[in-house]
């Protein structure tokens, strides 16, 4: 079992091997995969901002689909003090500037979301098996930010990669997705046994 460490170097190095127009393309993808799963009767998504650098999923493609079906959707602010995020809904009016770090986040300024009002959470990811255990950049960020969502809420990862077979090795912390989305396939998480 490789440690979420060393799948956390792979799969950055992964990603820094495609190229812009593979970034675009998988993204564009993942949008279309999205539409396939049963999700669209809610009223609010969260979504995050790609940060460029890194060559996240472009969500654009995403924000399209949501802004198409007159979905509320709303972005976060990283706090990088204690990990946490604070949640704004995205409007006309809404200024996104890029933060010290580089992320794309909207400035204070706008309508703040309580986590509790959240249906659906599209989750950006480095890796992630097919029981929805994933790695991201290890600040716990998300899991932190999940933990005081409502119950029931639709957790989807982004992947430009397959999920594995094999169980990612997880703590108690770590909140398992119901969906992954890949370019290729709209996967449901698989219950663990184990």
């Amino acid at each position: 079992m490789e440690s979420k460490k060393e799948l956390r170097k792979k799969y950055a190095q992964l990603r820094k091997t495609l190229t812009s127009d593979q970034v675009e393309e998988y993204s564009l993808q993942i949008a279309n995969q999205a539409l396939k799963l049963d999700i669209w009767e809610y009223s609010n998504y969260h979504i995050f901002l790609p940060i460029k650098r890194h060559k996240e999923v472009n969500t654009e493609y995403l924000l399209h689909i949501l802004q198409g079906k007159d979905k509320n959707i709303v972005i976060s602010k990283s706090n990088f003090d204690d990990f946490s995020m604070s949640h704004y809904l995205l409007t006309d009016q809404t200024k996104i500037i890029n933060n010290e770090y580089g992320i794309p986040e909207p400035d204070e300024n706008g309508i703040p979301i309580n986590e509790q009002q959240l249906d659906v959470v599209f989750i950006p990811l480095l890796a992630v098996d097919k029981f929805g255990n994933r790695v991201g950049y290890g600040k716990g960020f998300y899991d932190r930010f999940l933990r005081k969502c409502k119950p029931g809420i639709l957790k989807i990862g982004l992947s430009f990669f397959k999920p594995l077979d094999n169980k990612i090795d997880v703590n108690e912390d770590d909140i398992k997705l119901d969906y992954i989305l890949t370019g290729q396939n709209a996967f449901k998480t698989v219950e663990s046994h184990i």
